[in-house]
């Protein structure tokens, strides 16, 4: 009896979930699809209705500046931060956290274009220059000697063409760049960004997994043992494992450091569903749904996932050569910043579950939360009853943590720190992009272009309560904070969902602190140009 029961109520679930696949305008069929790919028919269905109505843009009050939202410290106090962090992580499990899925494409995309658009029979390359008003591809050709991976595809033309030396200029810089990403020999643009070679030594060449292993001995270590977490793509976990395999002794001698790697995948149920522009599903050739992943903010998921007392956060490509002390100095103070407002926060609910707080502590705890967390209390608190105010307090305290590093903005604005308020009329700090903000609106976009800083994704966390016990990241995203992205699937124009982006609106109701770091802090190879730099060549 209890087994038909269990097949009857089986049977009456699956007939519902059929109704709201065809209320949603979707097939029978494709219940089958979407079971098998594990996204939820609620998330679907959000989804959906989100494309329809569109997503709200950000209510942008002001750009966050040093001494108003931006804490700027001098080189003084950054030493005495650094120095409290080492001071007191002896017992905390430290974990670097590396999202890593993504390929190279962008990194090569100037030069993917050129090797389709340029014909070497037809015309020069300085020629295609002018044509293209391209500015990217001279200077990759006059640098291209001093890439860490020159010697290497050098080699090769020379093995493949007898008569190389006696090509003219224009053909071996062509036969360069094609041997570079050709599928049949280096094919730099498929490879994920964390295994091509980045940097040049005396003796060997490094990749950006490397340098991430270097600085997990360099600052996120403690007791000689560090953790290191790389979020891939499942098929490229056996290239990182390899690199790993070759190098992790070498830098484990030479940091004295032990260190444990782990990896995770971007989860398949955060993928979203694409629509035509009339925003009705869209259907590849042979009539099925399309999903997408759903962008850097699923990774919220593995990060709740992790165990450690700080998580510090970096992008796979924001690397350095190794042997850098500044680097560290800054990372530490980051965390040192972090670990004092925690001992600070953790102190105040200790006091509110004990029951000994009094009406003076309450006014400490409101200034605290305005000069170091920059949260307001609402204007009707002290209307509110004791138990009340000490609810409101607690519910404000016990939350995530994150400080942030932020770098001046010498380039053109993007995201990056402002005050903004939220459909609940509250004003909080938040890292905002671009695409968030109605740049139509003449008054945003006068306050995003006066951003002083931007967020070069350098954070350090706290994702456990006071009572040493994991938050669920999960209960803190902003769900109103995602993103609409047009793109194109096989020549037709499709639309996207993003989930609210891991720095952005899925960390929107942590504590937030945000800190201005110096420009060195930020080395990001988003072109392969970039590694041109002086941060990225050896003296």
């Amino acid at each position: 009896m209890g087994k038909i029961r269990v097949s009857m109520l089986e049977q009456s679930n699956s007939i519902d979930d059929l109704n709201k696949v065809k209320s949603m305008g979707l097939l029978e069929q494709d219940f089958e699809q979407i079971n098998l790919h594990g996204v939820s028919l609620e998330n679907i269905q959000k989804q959906l209705v989100i494309f329809k109505k569109g997503i709200a843009k950000m209510e942008l009050l002001e750009a966050a500046t040093v001494g108003n939202g931006i804490v700027k410290l001098t080189d003084e106090e950054f030493v005495e931060k650094a120095t409290f962090f080492d001071e007191h992580k002896s017992n905390l499990k430290l974990l670097k956290f590396v999202p890593a899925s993504g390929a190279a494409s962008r990194m090569f995309k100037f030069l993917t274009v050129f090797l389709n658009e340029f014909n070497i029979e037809k015309e020069s390359i300085n020629a295609y220059i002018n044509r293209k008003k391209d500015t990217k591809l001279p200077v990759f050709i006059v640098g291209m000697e001093k890439l860490p991976f020159f010697d290497s595809i050098y080699k090769k033309l020379k093995e493949e063409f007898s008569n190389f030396d006696s090509l003219t200029r224009d053909y071996k810089n062509y036969y360069f760049i094609k041997f570079m990403l050709d599928s049949e020999y280096f094919n730099f643009a498929s490879k994920p960004k964390g295994i091509l070679p980045f940097h040049k030594y005396a003796t060997t060449i490094a990749t950006p997994i490397e340098e991430h292993l270097y600085e997990c001995g360099y600052y996120s270590s403690t007791n000689n043992q560090s953790y290191l977490h790389f979020t891939v793509s499942e098929s490229h976990q056996g290239q990182f494992e390899h690199i790993i395999s070759n190098v992790k002794d070498k830098v484990e001698k030479e940091t004295h450091t032990n260190i444990e790697v782990s990896y995770s995948y971007q989860d398949k149920s955060t993928d979203t569903i694409a629509v035509n522009m009339n925003d009705r599903a869209f259907r590849t050739e042979d009539g099925k749904l399309l999903f997408r992943p759903g962008g850097h903010g699923a990774l919220i998921g593995n990060l709740n996932r992790l165990d450690a007392d700080i998580i510090f956060v970096k992008n796979i490509d924001n690397v350095i050569l190794h042997h850098n002390d500044t680097i560290a100095l800054y990372k530490k103070a980051l965390a040192g910043i972090l670990l004092e407002l925690q001992q600070q926060i953790f102190a105040c609910l200790n006091l509110i579950d004990l029951y000994t707080i009094e009406n003076n502590q309450i006014e400490d705890i409101k200034d605290f939360l305005k000069e170091k967390l920059n949260m307001e209390i609402k204007s009707d608190f002290d209307l509110y009853t004791f138990e009340n105010k000490i609810k409101v307090l607690k519910t404000i305290l016990n939350r995530p943590i994150r400080v942030c590093g932020m770098v001046k903005n010498e380039g053109e604005p993007g995201g990056g720190p402002f005050w903004v308020k939220n459909g609940q009329k509250e004003i909080s700090l938040q890292i905002v992009e671009s695409s968030q903000v109605d740049l139509n609106n003449k008054k945003q976009a006068k306050i995003m272009a006066n951003a002083t800083h931007f967020n070069p994704v350098d954070l350090v966390c706290a994702t456990k309560d006071y009572k040493n016990e994991k938050f669920d990241l999960h209960q803190f995203v902003d769900e109103n904070s995602g993103f609409i992205v047009e793109k194109n699937h096989l020549g037709k124009d499709i639309k996207s969902y993003e989930l609210p982006g891991l720095w952005n609106g899925a960390m929107a109701n942590w504590l937030t602190v945000f800190v201005e770091v110096p420009l060195i802090t930020f080395n990001p190879v988003k072109t392969v140009n970039d590694l041109l730099k002086e941060a990225h060549q050896s003296k």
